[in-house]
């Protein structure tokens, strides 16, 4: 939606929106005359001295001083709702041809009105001008950016735990939520929009912030919601199969996260090669890139994971590197990705010119990688084991399955899962043959339907686990049940202390959207209450930093 129903020196209001506790509380006003100049669009007479303190897409955050960004949506342009958003202060808009022609109907428009072709694109450059979230002069926190499909959620927040182990004040923006050096507000995308990753890199930078850490995702980069920003170091994870439903091939898709490691877009990049996307992105990169290998017969590479061997539900490795250099590290978190995870965090630690030495310290006695992060391999039960995970794509499911896989004789791994709706479809036969062959159960439940309807969307998934079932004579049980909480009871009651529990694809995330609603539901809650009823003891996490 294009309305996303998301002056001097201007304070910003106590006790207001979500989005504008995360605005600096002052900023220098910017004249309508000098934002013109920067876009290419003269302001004629005594609009030239109006006084721009702020920026929004969304009507609803504007405040006093704000300039209104009126963008085309899918059904609505931004400029019907221009009334609104002048009525709470807008001091101007900016919008395209169409969105002037709706405004010149309108006998509400008090304000300015900037016209450029695409809005859109100026969006980002704006954002940072006003804010001055990344002055040429210094003082803003340095930056850390990891994309990738898989990883991008926990390698930040072990990027934070690592900083914060180095003594430092850190920020956090990410998909499950914002942090500003403060208390965290849960996050409604992967990526901010651009207005308001600018405000809250100038925020971060007025609490004297020293470093942050954010997920990029393909979409912040096609919406263009990153415009204007600058990493110091952007990280790549790995690519697999998802989000075609918005890029069409995984070549358009690669493309994308390439365009990240870009000079208009960070400083210098640290690429995971275990895969052809990272060996190929290390290749076609246009800034500095320090190569990372995960895995032990992996490409040669500048920093190299060796000598992992399992301690508890984590692992212990050897990262080694240029001139004999090499650290100890620990990850608490269960899994091969998670070694690559925390592998790839000490590596942009170290990138951005922080030494072996420090790093080894802050390793040795804070322990980083085991923060917990949640719903990411979130262990909620330890007999029967039972992980809530957020694996939500092929990949993702085959690899949280084989690490939690017990070696125990005579212990079985239960699966329950869905399918996202109104999102990339082939991915959900080869979701549930992977659940078939990797699990002993599989329980086949709805995610987020959205609009579709979440029986069809259960029926693509079960035809690729029976298929697989019957191709490799596979004995694995498989159940179709929902809604979703009775099928996680319904994995419980399967369940013998000796056994694994995996409920897949939600993670954090505490609401279902269901034909436009959302309904509470919180996988860790569900789990935990149905171990609880069944007599299991659950655990309470305290590694959870928020």
């Amino acid at each position: 939606m294009s309305d996303h129903n998301a002056p001097g020196s201007h304070k910003v209001p106590a006790g207001g929106s979500a989005t504008g506790r995360f605005r600096p509380t002052s900023v220098s006003a910017v004249s309508l005359a000098g934002i013109g100049e920067s876009i290419g669009v003269s302001v004629p007479g005594p609009s030239a001295s109006v006084s721009i303190t702020g920026i929004s897409l969304n009507s609803r955050t504007i405040e006093p001083g704000d300039l209104y960004v009126a963008l085309p949506g899918a059904s609505r342009h931004g400029a019907d709702f221009a009334a609104q958003a002048i009525g709470a202060g807008a001091a101007a808009v900016l919008t395209d041809d169409a969105g002037a022609r709706l405004l010149a109907l309108s006998a509400d428009t008090s304000v300015p009105v900037l016209v450029v072709e695409s809005p859109r694109n100026v969006v980002g450059p704006l954002s940072a001008m006003i804010y001055r979230s990344q002055p040429a002069d210094g003082g803003t926190p340095t930056l850390f950016g990891v994309t990738g499909t898989n990883g991008k959620t926990t390698t930040t927040y072990f990027i934070n735990a690592l900083l914060r182990s180095l003594g430092l004040k850190t920020g956090l923006i990410g998909t499950i939520e914002i942090k500003a050096g403060g208390d965290a507000i849960p996050s409604l995308l992967t990526t901010p929009e651009s207005t308001d990753v600018h405000a809250l890199l100038a925020l971060m930078r007025e609490r004297g912030l020293d470093a942050a850490s954010m997920e990029v995702s393909s979409h912040a980069v096609s919406f263009q919601r990153v415009d204007g920003v600058v990493f110091d170091v952007a990280g790549f994870t790995n690519l697999t199969q998802d989000h075609l439903d918005l890029h069409g091939t995984m070549d358009d898709y690669f493309q994308t996260k390439a365009e990240l490691f870009t000079p208009r877009r960070a400083r210098r990049a640290v690429v995971t090669v275990d895969d052809d996307w990272g060996r190929r992105l290390a290749d076609a990169a246009e800034i500095p890139v320090t190569t990372l290998a995960a895995t032990p017969a992996g490409t040669p590479a500048d920093w190299t994971v060796t000598s992992a061997t399992a301690r508890g539900l984590g692992t212990d490795f050897i990262l080694t590197g240029p001139g004999g250099a090499s650290l100890r590290v620990h990850t608490g978190l269960p899994g091969s990705f998670n070694v690559a995870n925390a592998a790839l965090a000490a590596v942009m630690v170290l990138a951005n010119g922080v030494g072996v030495a420090a790093v080894q310290a802050a390793l040795d006695e804070h322990d980083p990688f085991t923060v917990a992060v949640p719903g990411r391999m979130q262990l909620v039960s330890e007999s029967p084991a039972a992980v809530v995970d957020f694996a939500h794509n092929t990949d993702a499911l085959a690899r949280a399955l084989e690490a939690v896989r017990s070696p125990q004789p005579g212990s079985r791994l239960i699966v329950v899962f869905g399918a996202t709706g109104q999102r990339d479809q082939g991915k959900r036969p080869a979701m549930g043959a992977i659940a078939a062959t990797l699990a002993d159960t599989v329980i086949v439940t709805d995610d987020d339907p959205h609009d579709e309807d979440a029986a069809a969307i259960r029926a693509d998934v079960l035809a690729g686990a029976l298929e697989a079932q019957q191709r490799g004579s596979l004995e694995c049980r498989i159940l179709e049940v929902f809604p979703r909480d009775e099928a996680i009871r319904q994995a419980v009651e399967l369940a013998g202390p000796q056994d694994t529990i995996l409920v897949a694809g939600r993670g954090h995330e505490v609401w279902q959207e269901v034909k436009g609603v959302n309904v509470a539901l919180d996988d860790r809650v569900e789990l935990r209450d149905a171990l609880t009823a069944k007599g299991f003891t659950v655990l309470q996490d305290d590694r959870i930093e928020s």
